[in-house]
C-alpha cells in the first residue's frame, strides 16, 4: 500500500485523486523567490512524491518566478497520465520579491501562456483565479471581469477546469454563475475555522476545497495544544494537522509543501494516520484557544 491511499479520493474536475497531494511553493528560494538552495534535491523530492503515489500537484509561475514551474517540467516532463497539475494566476512578483496583483486581461492571458510554457504542456488541467483584492486575506469584491477572462481562456482549449483562491463565499457564489467552479483554495486549518460553513457546502455539490497554511496563524498556546496531542500519538504536529483535516469534510484535498525528501515521507504518512477520537476532541478546542 502506498503513503497516501489510506486517505481515500475525490474528483478534481475530470480526474479523481488522491486527497492528499504535494505543494510546490516551497521548492522556490526564500519567500518564494529565486532558485532553490538545492536544485537537485528539489527534481528529488518532485520524482519522489510521485512515485510515493502523489497524482495532484500544485504551483503557479508566479513561484519564484518562473522557478516551480520549470522544476517540475525539468523532473516529471513528459507526465504521467494520471498526474494532475493545478496552477494558479493574477499575481507577479517585483524584483524585491513583492507579490504584485496582475488581474487586468493582458496579465491573465500571458500567464496563462506562461503557465503553458514553463510546465510543457499544451492545456492546463486547472488553473485556480487567486484574488488579489486582498492579498493575505479574501477580501470583498467583484470578481466577475478576471473570471471572465479565465473562462474565455478555457473555452479557447487553453484550461479544461477552474477554481479560486482566496475568496469569500459571495465571490464564490459570484463565480459559479459565470463557469463551473472545481475547487476552492483558502486559508483554513485547526485555528482558522472561519470557512466550516463553506466547506459543507461545497462537499454537498462535490467541489474540492483546498486549504493552505495547515499551520499558519496558530498562537503559542493552539501550537502547545497541538504538540502535546502529537506527542502522545508519536507523531508530528504536522502529521496531526494534516490528518485532523482529512478527517475534517471528505472534499478537503491536502497539499503540504516542502524542499525536504524525509519532510516529504513525514506528510504522506499522514495519509494512514487514524486520530482517535478523544484526540479530536481535543483537537477540536483548539479554535477557541486564545493566546490569553
Amino acid at each position: 500500500m502506498s503513503h497516501i491511499e489510506q486517505s481515500g479520493s475525490f474528483a478534481l474536475g475530470s480526474h479523481t485523486v488522491s486527497r492528499l497531494g504535494y505543494g510546490a511553493m516551497q521548492l522556490a528560494g526564500p519567500g518564494v523567490f529565486g532558485p532553490p538552495k538545492d536544485r537537485d534535491t528539489a527534481l528529488a523530492v518532485l520524482r519522489e512524491a510521485v512515485a510515493r503515489g502523489v497524482d495532484h500537484i500544485d504551483t503557479s509561475d508566479f513561484y519564484g518566478p518562473h522557478i516551480t514551474n520549470q522544476l517540475i517540467r525539468e523532473a516529471l516532463h513528459p507526465y504521467r497520465d494520471d498526474l494532475l497539475i493545478v496552477t494558479k494566476i493574477s499575481a507577479r512578483r517585483g524584483d524585491d520579491g513583492s507579490w504584485i496583483p496582475a488581474m487586468s486581461r493582458e496579465e491573465l492571458i500571458q500567464a496563462v501562456h506562461d503557465n503553458l510554457r514553463n510546465l510543457g504542456l499544451d492545456v492546463l488541467d486547472v488553473v485556480n483565479l487567486r484574488s488579489m483584492l486582498g492579498i493575505h486575506g479574501p477580501v470583498e469584491g467583484s470578481i466577475e471581469e478576471p473570471l471572465t477572462v479565465l473562462a474565455e481562456l478555457q473555452r479557447q482549449g487553453l484550461v479544461r477546469h477552474i477554481g479560486l483562491s482566496n475568496v469569500t463565499p459571495r465571490q464564490i457564489a459570484q463565480g459559479r454563475r459565470i463557469c463551473e467552479i472545481v475547487c476552492v483554495q483558502n486559508h483554513y486549518n485547526l485555528a482558522h475555522r472561519e470557512d466550516d460553513a463553506l466547506i459543507e457546502e461545497l462537499a454537498r455539490d462535490d467541489i474540492a476545497y483546498v486549504p493552505f497554511f495547515p499551520l499558519g496563524g496558530f498562537t503559542p498556546l493552539q501550537s502547545f495544544t497541538l504538540s502535546d496531542v502529537a506527542a502522545r500519538l508519536g507523531v508530528t504536529p504536522m502529521q496531526v494537522a494534516l490528518a485532523w483535516l482529512l478527517r475534517r469534510a471528505p472534499n478537503i484535498l491536502l497539499i503540504p509543501g516542502t524542499s525536504s525528501v524525509a519532510h516529504l515521507h513525514e506528510n504522506l504518512a499522514a495519509g494512514q494516520l487514524v486520530l482517535p477520537d478523544d484526540a479530536m476532541q481535543e483537537l477540536e478546542q483548539v479554535a477557541s484557544i486564545n493566546a490569553a
